[in-house]
């Protein structure tokens, strides 16, 4: 069996520090790729006409700072840099943070759905919180030679008994059919978890306040963040990945009204604050994560499918701090980096041109 090549990095040429960077399955990307900004393909064709629950795509990433922006797609087989204002990708992110949202907080979107943190409060350690999660729900409307406001039902579902929502962004994916949010909660000063909010039953009208209910919890223990969603052990059903303050990468196997745990590994790390540093890797099988390494500059790729290993682990010229992007998929695929310096990486697992 042939030796696999080493992983190649490259620091792209910027003339700007990052400060934010946004992935292909971000709102912000799918704003920039559909804003005619510049001339790039939307999301997949697949993903059009999708259903409530699942979120969209677009080929590229989107970084920028205070000086300027950039949009990253593939082209050759490498990344390749088209400038942009960092004013006009700001115009076209600004929604991520609804009108009345935690500040700094970052909504989940998925068709006619959207879920954001809202009523701002405090942590049990002190720090900003929320005190529930709002769902906005479009609704259909007939068509009309009169221009008529779209119809929207709003419904808010409290964290719990002593709990609040950690000021991290929520996710949506789906289960049995339906559109289900998760969301990091706090319920103590050293204590956190996970909350799974779904439509008991499924069939609850739109705009009844028991639409939407928190349906379950994973067990109290250190607080933590989600790194992403997806059916990581190639089984059919979609699982969360999670990593907690002692650095311990979760796995969590979502249920209608389950969480299960579904395996474990230390050493990760998913940063301070609500950067996107971690990402889902498309290889041809089941889907993979990229993460940072605690304690060391260094991006980890972690398979799950029959057990959780570290499958690669690259070295980088900083800790990654910004954001954790992924382009292409298979041998094609390309990993984005921002640094912890401003620069931004990115890593050719192949050993391919980055």
């Amino acid at each position: 069996m042939p030796a696999q090549a080493e992983p190649a990095v490259r620091i792209l040429d910027l003339p700007f520090k990052t400060r934010e960077i946004r992935g292909p399955r971000s709102e912000a990307a799918v704003s920039v790729a559909t804003s005619g900004l510049l001339p790039i393909a939307r999301a997949r064709p697949e993903r059009d006409g999708k259903a409530a629950g699942d979120e969209e795509q677009a080929p590229i990433a989107v970084v920028w700072g205070e000086d300027g922006g950039a949009v990253l797609s593939l082209e050759g087989g490498s990344v390749a840099v088209k400038p942009v204002g960092r004013e006009a990708i700001e115009g076209l992110t600004a929604a991520e943070t609804p009108r009345g949202a935690l500040p700094g907080s970052r909504r989940a979107l998925a068709g006619p759905l959207s879920a954001y943190l809202t009523g701002r409060t405090r942590a049990p350690d002190g720090g900003p919180a929320a005190a529930v999660l709002t769902i906005r729900e479009r609704q259909p409307m007939a068509v009309s030679a009169d221009p008529k406001p779209v119809p929207v039902t709003t419904v808010t579902v409290s964290a719990g008994d002593d709990a609040v929502f950690a000021p991290y962004r929520p996710r949506v994916t789906r289960l049995a059919g339906q559109p289900v949010f998760l969301a990091a909660t706090l319920s103590g000063q050293d204590t956190g978890g996970l909350a799974l909010i779904a439509r008991p039953g499924g069939d609850a009208k739109a705009g009844d306040s028991r639409t939407w209910a928190v349906t379950a919890r994973t067990p109290p223990g250190p607080p933590l963040k989600i790194a992403a969603l997806a059916d990581f052990a190639g089984t059919g059903a979609p699982q969360a990945a999670t990593v907690d303050a002692r650095g311990l990468l979760r796995l969590w196997t979502l249920g209608p009204a389950s969480l299960a745990a579904a395996g474990e590994a230390a050493g990760y790390t998913l940063g301070e604050g609500d950067a996107d540093l971690a990402a889902v890797v498309e290889t041809g099988g089941a889907p993979e994560l990229a993460l940072p390494v605690m304690g060391m500059p260094a991006l980890a790729v972690v398979a799950a499918k029959g057990g959780l290993r570290e499958r690669l682990r690259v070295t980088l010229p900083a800790p990654a701090a910004t954001g954790v992007a992924a382009l292409g998929e298979g041998a094609a695929l390309r990993l984005v980096v921002g640094l912890a310096d401003g620069r931004v990486a990115v890593v050719a697992p192949d050993g391919g041109r980055p």
